[in-house]
């Protein structure tokens, strides 16, 4: 018998953060519903062990416990014991419902807000990430990000894009900036999953992230930033022309 999937190195602990002091259970509690949701840790993954994860996040074991046992409650995580053990994020993620148990239907005042802030955001990520000198180790993990998306199935798109952006936030170089990636991505997501995954735009999307990282990757600062105007615009045109 084999081990269960465990989380993967890339990029699954891009959220698992020292928390801030006055909301610890409710800081803790965003931080893993953000990695869940966002597929940073994918449907039927291993989050890391309990011990680790308290750490990480800089909170108690009752604290985390308790984080753990709401999101358990609620669907999106589940505790399994013995050798195998751990804690899971469920196969199926809850949606988001509105009031009346569906989703509410974006208007062009919020598609507009969250367009407008990703592209403040992430061109400035991508312009950032370009501008650092980059450890080894780190450009290949990019250039991993990059290669995860190119090979994802349609089930798994969304969710290795989501790493991918994510991970280039990282590259930043200001770890304040991935949790506000992290809380526009999952607004986008909502917009997204109400629209077809086209496969040309894949292919085109395919094609813009590979520009954008290899301007992050030779240090082309204006080049990378360029690019991932150009990506998000392309995005933000399918959103408006299937929602407004």
């Amino acid at each position: 018998m084999t081990d269960p999937p465990a989380v993967s190195g890339l990029d699954s602990g891009l959220l698992l953060r020292p928390v801030p002091g006055g909301n610890a259970f409710e800081e803790t509690v965003q931080r893993l519903l953000q990695t869940v949701r966002l597929g940073l840790v994918a449907p039927g993954e291993r989050l890391p062990a309990e011990r680790d994860l308290a750490a990480q996040l800089n909170v108690s074991r009752d604290t985390l416990r308790d984080a753990i046992a709401s999101l358990a409650e609620a669907g999106y995580l589940v505790s399994r014991r013995g050798r195998y053990g751990g804690t899971f994020v469920t196969a199926v993620i809850p949606a988001s419902p509105g009031p009346d148990g569906a989703a509410p239907a974006p208007g062009s005042a919020e598609i507009d807000d969250v367009l407008t802030l990703r592209d403040i955001l992430e061109v400035g990520a991508a312009r950032a990430a370009a501008s650092r000198v980059l450890p080894a180790a780190e450009r290949e993990l990019l250039w991993a990000s990059l290669g995860a998306v190119r090979e994802a199935s349609a089930e798994d798109y969304r969710r290795l894009d989501a790493r991918l952006h994510l991970y280039i936030g990282e590259l930043a170089g200001s770890p304040s900036l991935v949790p506000l990636l992290a809380d526009v991505r999952m607004r986008v997501n909502d917009l997204l999953d109400a629209i077809p995954l086209l496969s040309p735009n894949i292919a085109h999307s395919d094609a813009q992230h590979e520009q954008i990282v290899l301007a992050i990757l030779s240090g082309r600062a204006g080049a990378a930033a360029q690019s991932m105007r150009e990506h998000l615009a392309g995005t933000a045109l399918l959103l408006r022309g299937f929602l407004e």
